[in-house]
């Protein structure tokens, strides 16, 4: 039923992790479970809106997300990750990351944040945001709208409620592309903490710095936004309903 080809390409889109537990039925220890920051690829190209491309590779969607908090020194990460999407061949490009921290003696350090993020978008870009609304983030969404319009800049606010267990989002969202060569990060990503926190990070909760890959779990998991070459013409097509029930 199965032929060993299409079987192959099952494991290269699934991981080894998850193709051992879910198609082979095989127990898999999940305290053996890393993130090797050393699988990830590296690229030094920007992406070209005109082409929709990183150098040669090309790119169909693009997601970015905020996983916030207060952004005070001593509280949790508030973070802020930009990944594209190339569908065709499977692969994701974590092109950019933002650790947000604002003074302590900030009155207002949502709205802050609010604009810190909304020139991290200027400068990519990028029109279309998702905030993971649970707990702080509630109120973000209309901030950041606030904020956006006392600006003069037009953007789409994408509301996130996660109910799964952090350590599983993240796993699940990242391991399957790290394993099978197809997850890419920037040059730059290197000067955040991403690196350290993928390196030090355990399904088991034991190191309490994973705010970064919280943000990158929910970019990789969402729907991307489409992304096509600035100019190409809209392509019309058709669905054949020449059929019977």
């Amino acid at each position: 039923m199965f032929p060993p080809a299409r079987i192959e390409l099952l494991r290269e889109t699934v991981g080894r992790r998850h193709f051992l537990s879910q198609m082979m039925l095989e127990c898999v220890d999940l305290d053996k479970s890393r993130l090797d920051p050393g699988a990830l690829r590296f690229y030094d190209a920007e992406f070209d809106a005109r082409s929709a491309r990183i150098g040669p590779d090309a790119v169909t969607g693009a997601a970015l997300y905020w996983d916030p908090s207060g952004g005070r020194k001593k509280s949790d990460g508030s973070v802020c990750v930009m990944v594209l999407r190339d569908d065709r061949s499977r692969r994701a490009f974590v092109h950019d990351a933002i650790y947000l921290t604002v003074s302590d003696e900030d009155a207002h350090p949502l709205a802050r944040q609010c604009d810190m993020v909304l020139d991290f978008m200027v400068g990519r870009s990028m029109r279309r945001i998702a905030i993971e609304t649970n707990g702080i983030g509630n109120a973000l969404p209309e901030i950041m709208r606030d904020v956006a319009a006392r600006r003069g800049a037009n953007i789409f606010v994408q509301k996130i409620v996660n109910n799964r267990n952090k350590e599983t989002r993240i796993l699940d969202a990242i391991e399957p592309l790290l394993s099978t060569g197809r997850l890419y990060a920037h040059v730059r990503v290197r000067q955040t903490p991403l690196m350290s926190e993928m390196l030090g990070w355990s399904p088991v909760g034991a190191f309490s710095h994973d705010d970064g890959l919280d943000a990158l779990a929910g970019a990789l998991a969402m729907t991307p936004w489409p992304v096509r070459p600035i100019g190409a013409p809209v392509r019309l097509f058709s669905a054949n309903t020449d059929f019977k029930v």
